[in-house]
Formats: C-alpha cells, sequence, structure tokens
C-alpha cells in the first residue's frame, strides 16, 4: 500500500539547486535510507515531507489520514519533565488515554525518570527523546535526520534494535554505513550524477553499492558509446554535404541531440571527492609517545587505571567503551590536555600533536566561508606552500561563486569539512580525533579512511561509526570491560567481549549448527520439547504482561513515581520477549 508519492519535486536556496524534478513513492513497510553528498537537500525533503517547508515545484500527495512523526537532526525542548513533554504532543485528546503509551516509550528508550526535566539531558539522550516524541503521534511513517549522530555507541545499537522491531515505514538520513545495512530494505541517494536526480535501490546497503556501481559503470560505457558515435557524426558534419535533402537534414538535427546527450552524461559521470591528506611531520622516532600506568577518577568514580599505550609511526588506536568510562578524558590525557592522577607520559623531543574536539570549534555563523577557511589574508600555506583560498576551497568542493556565502546557509556536513579543511594545515606526529565524523557524507568518510590509513604519525580515534574502526584502526583499546580494560584485533571482538551476558547467550544459541537448505528439515529432540512447553511459555508471558498492566492500573502505585517506571520498563521488555516467542514458535512450527 502506497503511503506517499513525491511528484517532480525541486527545491533551491538562491543559485544553488539541492534538488531538481524528483519522484518516488512511499510504501508500507519500506525502510528507507536516504543518502547523498553534504548539500544535496537530504534534511530540506525530509522537512518538506513533513509540511516543516514548500518546495520550489512539484507536489506531494498521501494517503487519507496518514500520520508522519519527524526527529530533526538538532532537536531542541522546553525545559518540562520528560512525560509532560510528550503528552503535550497529543494535548488535544484525553490525558488518560496517552500516558501508559508515553510511559512505555519513555521505558523503551531507557529512561530511568519519567519525572526527570528535559534541560538535564545530554546530546545523546536528546535525540532519544526527540524519537520517542515524534513516535507519541503513532505514525506510519517516520522521518529520522541523522539520528545516530550525538548518540554513543550503546544508544546506536539500541535504536538499531528498536527499529527492526516496529512495523512503521520510516526514512532515516545517516551515514553510518553499518546502522543502514542494519536498518534499511531501501536506498535512495540524492545525487544529480543520475539521469532522474535520485537512485533506488531495494535491499540494504551492501545491495545499494553493488547496484550503484554497476549502473555508475553502464552510464560510463554509455559515454564511451555516445563518444564514438559522435566523432563519427561530427567528420560527417564537417564534409558540409551540399545537398541539404530531408534525411541529411535529420541526420544534422540527430547529430546535434547526440552531441547534447553526450555532453548531459559527462556531466554526470564527473565525479568529485574531497582531496583529504593530514601532514605529518615526517619524524623518524619509533616510540612518538609511550605511556605507563594511566589512572584517573573523575567526581570519586574510577574512571580506568593501570593503562600503558605505546604510539608509534602508523599506530592507529581505536578507544571504545560506554559513556561514562572516560574515553575522552584519555584522549586529553595523552594530548597533555588534562593530567593523569597516576602514572607517567614520556613524549618524543618536539613532538607536534593536534587535537579534533568532539564539540568542535564553533565557527560564528554570519562568517563567510571565505573567512571561515582563511581568518587571515587571501592565502593559507599547506606544507610550506601558500595555496590561494579558493583553490584550497576546491580541495573541499567549496566552488568559488559560494566563498561569501556566510557559514549558517551550508550544511553541517558541509561545516564540518571546513574544520577538517583547517585540521589539515596543522603538521602532526600524532593525530587524537574525537568524534570527527558527525554529519560527514559517505564520499567523504571514505577520503577520511584513505587519509588516515596513509598518514605517516599516529592515530588515537573515537567514534561511533564501527565502519571506519574496522577499516582504519590497527588496535582497539576497550574501555570499562569488566571494570577493566582489555586490547582487541577488531570492533567485532571488542563488541562480543563488551555485549551482555543475556546477549552472549544468545549469541551462542544462534551459532549452532544450522539445518543446511538442502538437508531435510527436522527438528531435534531439544528442540521438539521446546515445541511442546511453547505454548505454556506463551499464556505464562502473557499472564505476566496483563498483571503487569493490572499493577500499573493500580492508584496506590501510580502514587511512587519510581515504581511506575519501572513496571513500564519490565512492561516493555515482557512485550519484546512475548513477540521473540511467538517468533521461535513460528520457526519450530515452520521446522517440524
Amino acid at each position: 500500500m502506497t503511503l506517499l508519492g513525491i511528484h517532480s519535486l525541486s527545491k533551491s536556496y538562491g543559485s544553488q539547486t539541492l534538488f531538481e524534478d524528483i519522484s518516488f513513492t512511499i510504501s508500507q513497510g519500506d525502510r528507507i535510507g536516504l543518502l547523498g553528498p553534504n548539500g544535496s537537500g537530504k534534511s530540506t525533503l525530509l522537512k518538506i515531507i513533513a509540511e516543516l517547508e514548500s518546495p520550489d515545484e512539484g507536489s506531494i500527495s498521501r494517503r487519507g489520514g496518514l500520520r508522519i512523526g519527524y526527529a530533526s537532526q538538532s532537536p531542541k525542548f522546553p525545559p518540562l519533565p520528560l512525560e509532560e513533554l510528550l503528552l503535550e504532543e497529543v494535548r488535544q485528546v484525553k490525558r488518560a488515554d496517552h500516558q501508559v503509551r508515553a510511559r512505555i516509550l519513555l521505558g523503551k528508550a531507557q529512561f530511568s525518570d519519567y519525572r526527570q526535566n528535559t534541560a538535564e539531558l545530554s546530546g545523546g539522550w536528546n535525540k532519544r527523546l526527540d524519537i520517542v516524541r515524534a513516535l507519541m503521534r503513532e505514525p506510519h511513517l517516520l522521518l529520522l535526520d541523522e539520528p545516530t549522530n550525538h548518540l554513543d555507541l550503546e544508544g546506536i545499537l539500541w535504536l538499531e534494535k528498536f527499529l527492526q522491531k516496529e512495523k512503521f515505514a520510516y526514512i532515516v538520513v545517516s551515514h553510518d554505513r553499518y546502522f543502514l545495512e542494519n536498518v534499511s530494505n531501501k536506498i535512495i541517494e540524492l545525487n544529480q550524477c543520475y539521469p532522474q536526480g535520485l537512485f533506488v535501490s531495494d535491499g540494504n546497503m551492501s545491495s545499494f553499492m553493488e547496484h550503484k556501481e554497476a549502473f555508475l559503470q553502464g552510464q560510463a560505457n554509455r559515454e564511451r558509446g555516445l563518444a564514438s558515435v559522435v566523432r563519427e557524426e561530427i567528420a560527417w558534419l564537417r564534409k558540409s554535404p551540399k545537398a541539404r535533402t530531408t534525411k541529411s537534414e535529420s541526420r544534422i538535427q540527430r547529430a546535434y541531440q547526440l552531441m547534447g546527450e553526450l555532453s548531459e552524461v559527462k556531466r554526470r559521470n564527473q565525479t568529485s571527492r574531497v582531496d583529504i591528506d593530514f601532514s605529518a611531520s615526517e619524524r623518524l622516532t619509533r616510540k612518538l609517545l609511550v605511556a605507563k600506568n594511566l589512572t584517573k577518577s573523575l567526581g570519586g568514580k574510577l574512571l580506568f587505571k593501570g593503562i600503558d599505550i605505546t604510539l608509534s609511526p602508523g599506530s592507529r588506536i581505536g578507544v571504545m567503551g560506554k559513556n561514562g568510562t572516560g574515553k575522552t578524558t584519555l584522549l586529553k590525557i595523552l594530548a597533555g590536555m588534562v593530567a593523569q592522577d597516576l602514572g607517567t607520559i614520556k613524549q618524543a623531543e618536539d613532538l607536534r600533536l593536534v587535537y579534533f574536539d568532539q564539540h568542535r570549534e564553533q565557527i560564528p555563523g554570519r562568517t563567510t566561508l571565505r573567512r571561515a577557511l582563511s581568518p587571515i589574508g587571501d592565502f593559507v600555506n599547506y606544507r610550506g606552500q601558500d595555496i590561494h583560498v579558493n583553490g584550497w576551497a576546491k580541495k573541499f568542493l567549496f566552488a568559488s561563486e559560494r566563498m561569501e556565502l556566510p557559514i549558517e546557509n551550508l550544511s553541517g556536513g558541509e561545516r564540518a569539512r571546513i574544520l577538517i579543511a583547517k585540521l589539515m594545515l596543522e603538521p602532526a606526529d600524532i593525530l587524537f580525533l574525537d568524534e570527527p565524523t558527525n554529519d560527514l557524507d559517505i564520499p567523504t568518510l571514505e577520503v577520511i579512511e584513505e587519509s588516515l590509513k596513509e598518514f605517516q604519525g599516529a592515530v588515537v580515534l573515537i567514534t561511533h561509526d564501527r565502519c571506519l574502526m574496522d577499516r582504519v584502526c590497527t588496535q582497539i583499546l576497550g574501555l570499562g570491560i569488566g571494570n577493566e580494560h582489555q586490547l582487541f584485533a577488531d570492533y567485532s571482538q571488542w563488541e562480543a567481549a563488551s555485549a551482555p551476558p543475556s546477549l552472549k547467550k544468545v549469541n551462542e544459541q544462534k551459532s549452532e549448527p544450522v539445518v543446511k537448505a538442502d538437508q531435510p528439515k527436522k527438528l531435534s529432540y531439544k528442540e521438539k520439547k521446546e515445541l511442546e512447553g511453547m505454548e505454556e511459555n506463551i499464556l505464562s508471558a502473557e499472564a505476566e504482561i496483563t498483571a503487569l498492566q493490572q499493577k500499573l492500573e493500580d492508584p496506590s502505585t501510580q502514587s511512587d513515581a519510581k515504581t511506575t517506571l519501572e513496571y513500564y520498563q519490565f512492561l516493555a521488555q515482557s512485550q519484546a520477549n512475548l513477540e521473540a516467542l511467538y517468533e521461535r514458535w513460528q520457526f519450530l512450527m515452520d521446522k517440524g
């Protein structure tokens, strides 16, 4: 069933065209990942669908009664208790009808106190709350704009599981490749390299990459074929045939049409890449930094102890851990910005360090692109060479005619590229990077990956981008693993070690031998016994849910806010357990 149709939609800001004459449909069950280069209009398209902005041309048709939820890239809330904020979303209907829904959603999002004030929330919890707020209206279609930005890895994994369980359709703008792999069944990319201005691919991120490569290869082949035909037609035109017969006039017209088509295909096939190359100082010392027995506490809480790290040219260490385990604190200790409680740090002589802060330097919004890239004068010095600011801007895909634009008119990804450009001007022996990838598009992320792998110095990296961590880092330092720290070869090892015991048990069950497709389906003795007891387990789970709902309706329970929220969290877990039981029951029935 079609929920929404996009018909010949166009949108521009000033002289910049975001997208032009695009069309596609969204159907029930669609789980769409929306991609595109920075500045291609992804966020604007979501706002148009949510009726927060208007298109320049085109229209949107919606199914009757369609409810749309929207979670923005940078949510802001009035200072209200969490539950009160959610009830404000549905204030036109009876409060009691939605109070239970508000508390269940807060429980699913792992909030521990529904009376907590929104002013006390961090960026990651603001993101969770905005998603919960969008769900209060029970939308048929949910729009999520960069939901993984500012979430830690634990929050991203929660969001993945949450979206996988829900039944509504959604469009999610994200540059997190592993996240898109896990939550999407369709990918749409806005990009002017495609004839229709977008490319639609069924399947997850892996399927999209295969389909895109095949399409672009076909388009490149089309350019080569057209070029050959056009050369022949140009040679014919140069002969200036005297007899302008109907046949020759038709061929002349066809020749010019082919030249126009070739010009258009060439334009689409021209792909620009950000030119990122971090400057290493070419130091030959094998040990740049040696840290021994680093220990740090904050507010009476021990973050980590006894950490030993040696950084040499080519070292690329990723730091992983849940919020509060001290990732950023460790980075700042290594960079000499914060003092350790115990331990020693020995640096090579005249060591040059560059630190990229996750909160990033705030460039005033009215500053022009020119001044942001080159605060003093019209030249920057890169590796001892003076480069005009227009040429420097071109390396980061900024056109010269945009140089006087204020920063506030640029997309989040374009502003991130400005900060990367400033970072590249500083020669370094060690790069300390704290969440450097927020808002960057996938082509830019891929260039950063290659640049970091080729960087001659050492890199210490904190990121929630699991794909970047896997591709760049040679070692993972995991903090907070059983109140200790451990070293791992890659992200998957860290994930397995840091999983809660219940999840480890599930993973072990999943790793049991699977019946191959060409073998007859047959229940094992253990599975037969499990199936025999499944009905009883389901009835027990349903009874547990009923008992929790009765407790929540009890006035004595409602008077205790903490106990009430605990019951709502139990209820959310019980409902998830019941869903899992039904899925397992169906699997065993199909197999038997």
